[in-house]
């Protein structure tokens, strides 16, 4: 069984941005933002034979004010930057009471027959409750980067750290 490291896309692998103490993701390829130290981080989980997974809600398709096309254009960029596995994308609201939005661990779970994933051994990297509630449902170690939004704080989590690089040292020495 292998190992995975699924990270959340805004606020994880590319700045969010945020209003009012909120997150929301880029809205286009010119405001799409590569956090310092990502390829860094992603290079060493890559060495230590990590698959490496982003599981991303992207509900502003489903809510009319983005294209699914401009989000393509996004993840193509990323895979090209980084040394990505895969991007799963939930494109629905709360609304379409979907098995993939996070915090249901849909994404995660078909990621992990996909791969042959032993979700004991992988961790959940993420910036909002939604990523560390549907890490722990998948029987993931979730990992909380805190930017100290405004919104529903995430917990419990396994770890808490101020960024993915710093995330990464965290799961090098687990396991």
């Amino acid at each position: 069984m292998r190992r995975a490291v699924f990270l959340d896309r805004d606020g994880v692998i590319n700045r969010a941005i945020v209003r009012n103490g909120r997150p929301y993701p880029p809205s286009n390829i010119s405001e799409l933002e590569i956090l310092p130290k990502v390829p860094e981080a992603l290079e060493r989980l890559h060495v230590a034979g990590f698959r490496l997974i982003v599981v991303t809600n992207q509900p502003d398709v489903a809510r009319g004010v983005q294209k699914k096309e401009v989000i393509e254009i996004m993840h193509a960029s990323l895979k090209q930057q980084l040394p990505l596995d895969e991007i799963l994308v939930c494109y629905h609201d709360d609304g379409d009471q979907c098995h993939c939005r996070k915090p249901a661990p849909g994404l995660l779970l078909d990621s992990a027959r996909k791969w042959r994933l032993n979700m004991a051994d992988c961790f959940m990297v993420g910036d909002r409750w939604r990523d560390i509630e549907a890490g722990k449902k998948a029987g993931c170690a979730s990992i909380f980067i805190d930017y100290g939004y405004t919104e529903t704080p995430a917990d419990p989590f396994s770890f808490k750290v101020k960024s993915l690089y710093e995330a990464v040292d965290w799961i090098l020495k687990q396991k």
